[in-house]
């Protein structure tokens, strides 16, 4: 059975804009919700995005039931870091693709939350059932999930108003020079290379602070963690190219063949941390890392020095959070 909400319209302005800011969600996923006959206005069906709406006008949306596309194969599974009926936070291993895509040929995140009967919410479309905020490919480490489409809203607020952020931790080669490093600078997708996001001024603002954990033993690489206070496609990776460093494993923002390689890119979301949709409490979640990247630091680290470092405060400790 589908999901319904109504929304009133307090002053005029477009339909795709009023639902938008109402459910948190971008215009190109309105425009789906319409395509698929999914809004009314006033009781009548609407077939264009930019319908003006007038003061008072009440707008149904009818989400589409998450179980209408069917899932893939899956054979792996992922570690749960907590579970009640509004949200679920994992930990998401590397390699494993977020939502599905025409692109994206094997099962995803998407597919083994389905294939876990875990009821989702509809909100971002069929191929994004429960996503409320992603992590690439490579990337590991802990993320939200949404299980209806109130708390699904109630996410997606914070990640606007920054109530919601992640701590991550990487290697990254050579070592910054400065023990706390900040980079604003805005981001778009790279005229020259459409893998790639890059520094452009037409871009969108993105800011990204660093802070040096651990040198390794040969100094030649770094143990960092980092805090995002946006969330820009490959946000962490371009600012650290803008700095001349890159992340090992990163085969796309890599600055040369011959340096370092690792069979993952090591870049994991550390810490999450959010407000419940129904508590409203302040919660936050510790993903660990996995035996590639533990096996790495084993080899070219202190490990003493870095369980040490890795204390969630020690983490925290030195970012500014206020903004």
């Amino acid at each position: 059975m589908n999901e319904t909400q109504s929304y009133i319209c307090e002053s005029p302005e477009r339909l795709d804009t009023f639902l938008t800011s109402q459910i948190g969600q971008s215009r190109s996923q309105i425009a789906q919700l319409i395509k698929k006959e999914s809004v009314f206005v006033d009781g009548k069906i609407v077939s264009r995005s930019g319908v003006k709406l007038k003061e008072n006008q009440v707008v149904l949306v009818k989400f589409p039931p998450a179980e209408s596309i069917p899932a893939l194969d899956v054979d792996f599974d992922v570690e749960i870091l907590y579970e009640d009926d509004d949200i679920l936070v994992i930990n998401k291993p590397t390699g494993l693709t977020v939502h599905p895509a025409p692109s994206v040929k094997e099962a995803t995140l998407v597919d083994w939350l389905k294939h876990k009967g875990v009821r989702l919410s509809s909100i971002s479309g069929e191929e994004r059932h429960g996503i409320v905020h992603r992590l690439d490919k490579g990337t590991s480490g802990a993320m939200v999930i949404a299980k209806n489409n109130t708390s699904h809203e109630f996410l997606s607020n914070q990640l606007q108003d920054k109530s919601m952020g992640r701590y991550y931790l990487a290697v990254v080669n050579p070592p910054l020079k400065e023990d706390l490093s900040e980079v604003i600078a805005p981001i778009a997708r790279s005229t020259h290379n459409r893998l790639k996001m890059a520094i452009l001024g037409h871009g969108k603002y993105a800011r990204s602070a660093f802070k040096v954990l651990a040198l390794s033993d040969d100094e030649k690489n770094q143990f960092v963690a980092c805090k995002l206070y946006t969330g820009r496609t490959h946000q962490i990776r371009v600012h650290l190219e803008s700095l001349n460093r890159h992340i090992i494993g990163d085969h796309i923002y890599a600055q040369s063949p011959k340096q370092e390689k690792s069979e993952r890119i090591l870049l994991h979301a550390y810490i999450i941390y959010f407000i419940h949709p129904k508590s409203k409490e302040k919660i936050s979640f510790v993903a660990s890392l996995d035996k590639e990247m533990k096996e790495y630091l084993n080899k070219k680290f202190n490990m003493e020095k870095i369980d040490e470092i890795m204390d969630v405060n020690n983490v925290m400790h030195g970012f500014d959070t206020t903004n």
